[in-house]
């Protein structure tokens, strides 16, 4: 699976987009046909602490699976974000299993 990670005014660490590329890439693990991801990484000029935020889209046949969240850093959002995409995957999984 490809993905491609776009970080908005700011540069990211290596370090952060191996954690990123590592846990959208376990996304396989619940549906096969996974063309490819997106990942927007976007730091909130808000004044809180909450100002992280990152925005995953998966790409499957018919459909993308979107997942957006907002926290502290970015290795948390993106673990609530590849929570999220699970769920909705394994939704689609069986929504296709029912037709």
């Amino acid at each position: 699976m490809k993905i491609r990670v776009q970080s908005i005014h700011f540069d990211a660490d290596k370090k952060l987009l191996q954690f990123i590329e590592e846990k959208v890439d376990k996304l396989v693990h619940f549906y096969d046909h996974i063309i490819g991801g997106e990942v927007t990484l976007k730091v909130d000029k808000a004044s809180d602490n909450k100002n992280k935020i990152v925005q995953i889209v998966i790409q499957i046949p018919g459909n993308d699976i979107i997942a957006k969240e907002q926290c502290h850093t970015f290795e948390e959002a993106t673990d609530l974000c590849i929570e999220t995409l699970s769920r909705q995957i394994k939704k689609y999984k069986e929504r296709l299993r029912g037709v």
